[in-house]
């Protein structure tokens, strides 16, 4: 085998663990919701309780539990792996999701967990509940709620 082939081949392999890695990580969490509860210890279904009687967003439950910037990074992870998702797939060019990425951290660094930006909505990034089954009460990925 060249040079050229072997270095085709490992890097066909690197590219493919990256993913797969990238989607492992989308999958441990199906909606804002679940991610709050993971990092509050609370259950999904309190989370989601808490959120309907106060009308509270899940950004300002995971701030008034002192884990806003943990939420904020394991929302943008789980965004970056959708994206990753549609550029794989062809659906968005990595320039279109390399634009939407750096609005959602510049975004992020500001924000506070009201959920007021709507970024990814914005921006026809689309990233819809994950699996949530209507679990985060229809409040997208693209929204950091």
């Amino acid at each position: 085998m060249t040079k050229l082939k072997k270095l085709a081949v490992i890097g066909t392999m690197v590219l493919t663990l990256a993913a797969t890695s990238v989607t492992a990580f989308a999958a441990a969490y199906d909606s804002p919701a679940d991610v709050v509860a993971g990092l509050t210890g609370k259950t999904v279904e309190s989370v989601i309780a808490e959120r309907r009687e106060t009308n509270k967003t899940y950004g300002t439950i995971a701030n008034e539990a002192g884990k806003l910037e943990e939420f904020k990074d394991k929302i943008l992870e789980a965004k970056k792996a959708i994206l990753a998702e549609k550029v794989a797939a062809g659906t968005m060019t990595q320039e279109e999701a390399d634009k939407i990425i750096a609005a959602l951290e510049q975004n992020q660094a500001l924000c506070d967990g009201t959920g007021s930006a709507r970024i990814g909505l914005r921006m026809g990034a689309g990233f819809g509940r994950m699996n949530g089954g209507g679990r985060g009460m229809g409040n997208a990925f693209g929204q950091v709620r």
